[in-house]
């Protein structure tokens, strides 16, 4: 049994004295302090290459293996799973195997895109295949996976087997939406539905699944768990929107990745689709830019950022997801009326497009 499950910080994480609402960076830290240890557990468990490269990656060692505190992503997910066990009337102590799988799994896709992307950093530092090597992140990648299931199932949860299969699922979707990402890259017909329906498969899912293992494990009944899972796929659909924004009009100092980066790549994310679309005078030429056989230029870079604004595509990307984060409170509500107030705050602050 995993050292973190008798620890008296995880027991007593539940009871609060001071039951004051919290901001979302206070969530955020107070789910960080319940999934860091279990987390680091459960790589410590895995064999040496794959530890050595995952330890690199979450930023706790360098490249030579030395203690490292390189910068850590937000844990969205893991937070998701708790606050939803919360929600139900279950503890965020039963649902810690639920948070620690879906953050092993969310970083095994992180790994994996790096590689298909081609991506040189990650939180400001070299990723994981630029220096080990794209078998050796690709293999660290499927042990991540594999850790996340053997989460799930360790402790002797009741919940386990729903769980097993509401990940599996859940990674299916991600699959099969990296892979229309990937196929979208050669192609210049998008159309702004089948580049809405590969977001909510590579993102949406798994939080909509983080929601979801939250919800079981915490004991919901099927309808609430049904319920949390679509809060969480619209909130995911939503994030997304907010971080394809990021990706065009981000500070390079808060996102990690230069400026203009998902149009240097000519990546097709959703604001570029909308406006490709649009049939708009700035659509013709962005395509123009978009479509062609050389690089972009810094100077194209900007230009195509202004014309996807032009188009209105990023007033519309804002928009849409506003209305999303409203059906996910809808979702949210008709499961869990009263207790769920902490999961609003955390999908407000996760949609803005500055977060």
């Amino acid at each position: 049994m995993p050292a973190w499950k008798d620890d008296p910080a995880v027991v007593a994480c539940d009871h609060r004295p001071d039951q004051r609402a919290r901001s979302a960076a206070d969530i955020l830290r107070w789910s960080r302090s319940l999934l860091d240890p279990a987390l680091r557990d459960a790589v410590e468990s895995m064999p040496d290459a794959a530890r050595r490269i995952a330890a690199y990656h979450f930023g706790w060692r360098d490249e030579l293996g030395r203690p490292a505190a390189g910068p850590a992503g937000k844990a969205i997910r893991p937070a998701l799973a708790l606050l939803a066990a919360q929600a139900v009337g279950g503890t965020a102590a039963a649902a810690l195997p639920a948070a620690v799988a879906v953050e092993l799994a969310h970083n095994f896709s992180l790994l994996h895109d790096d590689v298909m992307d081609g991506d040189p950093t990650r939180r400001h530092r070299p990723t994981a295949w630029a220096v080990f090597g794209t078998n050796a992140a690709v293999l660290a990648g499927d042990a991540l996976l594999a850790a996340a299931y053997e989460a799930l199932a360790e402790g002797g949860s009741p919940a386990a087997a729903q769980g097993v299969r509401i990940l599996a699922r859940a990674v299916l979707d991600l699959v099969e939406g990296q892979s229309a990402d990937l196929a979208f890259e050669d192609r210049t017909d998008v159309t702004l539905d089948e580049c809405l329906a590969m977001a909510g498969r590579k993102t949406g899912a798994l939080m909509g699944a983080a929601c979801a293992l939250g919800a079981c494990y915490g004991g919901a009944s099927a309808d609430e768990t049904a319920r949390l899972r679509t809060f969480g796929e619209r909130f995911g659909l939503a994030f997304q929107l907010a971080d394809d924004l990021l990706g065009i009009w981000g500070d390079p100092a808060a996102t990690g990745k230069p400026v203009h980066s998902d149009l240097h790549n000519r990546k097709k994310s959703l604001p570029v689709v909308a406006a490709l679309t649009s049939g708009s005078p700035a659509a013709a030429e962005l395509a123009g830019l978009y479509f062609r056989d050389e690089p972009l230029t810094g100077g194209e870079t900007a230009r195509a950022a202004a014309l996807i604004e032009t188009a209105g595509a990023r007033d519309w990307a804002a928009a849409h997801a506003r209305v999303l984060l409203t059906e996910a409170r809808t979702h949210l509500n008709g499961a869990v009326p009263a207790p769920a107030a902490e999961l609003h705050t955390l999908a407000r602050l996760m949609t803005q497009h500055d977060h």
